[in-house]
């Protein structure tokens, strides 16, 4: 048997080494690949997860103000309802006259009371009354014009009579009072 010479023994551990370079230049590669895969992986189910908490916290945001919508608003249609209950109860109190007032004071008395819880039930709920005044300045967002007339005395635009009061449920207007407008042009 022949004594391999020294470069044949170094040639065959060149390309070994070469082999084994090659395999871990391979490797080294493909898990370079995976591993940029795996950060682009991570990146995305990080975006999805912020998003998630994102969605959740503005769902939170939004049934909160649905649930304060609730509370404030929820009886507005009771709350309208009940609106002609009060003008009646106004009425019968203004067109009653001394003699009535004299007979059936206590039955008048009743409906003061009656008229005063109302009131008492609607400010329990947030609901206040606007009672315009003579003299006051016509407000279009809170008053309605059932009329204009010339007046004398008055400036355009002056409530010179009031037909109904109206209503604001804590920031909404929930009936307009209704009310007479001076149109003089002074």
């Amino acid at each position: 048997m022949a004594e391999p010479k020294d470069n044949e023994f170094l040639d065959d551990v060149d390309e070994a080494e070469a082999e084994e370079n090659a395999v871990s230049l391979e490797e080294m590669e493909a898990e370079a690949i995976e591993l940029d895969e795996l950060r682009a992986e991570r990146d995305e189910l990080k975006n999805r997860w912020m998003r998630a908490l994102a969605d959740a916290e503005n769902s939170r945001k939004r049934a909160d103000k649905e649930r304060r919508e609730a509370e404030n608003y929820g009886g507005l249609k009771l709350a309208r309802d009940m609106l002609p209950v009060y003008d009646n109860l106004k009425r019968a109190l203004e067109t009653a006259t001394d003699e009535q007032r004299e007979h059936a004071g206590a039955l008048l008395e009743g409906v003061e009371l009656t008229m005063r819880e109302l009131l008492s039930v609607f400010n329990k709920h947030g609901i206040e009354l606007l009672s315009p005044e003579v003299g006051d300045k016509f407000d279009p967002k809170i008053h309605e014009a059932m009329f204009e007339a010339p007046l004398p005395g008055t400036n355009a635009g002056e409530i010179i009579q009031v037909s109904a009061e109206g209503f604001m449920i804590h920031d909404r207007l929930l009936r307009p009072a209704k009310v007479g407008v001076s149109s003089n042009h002074e």
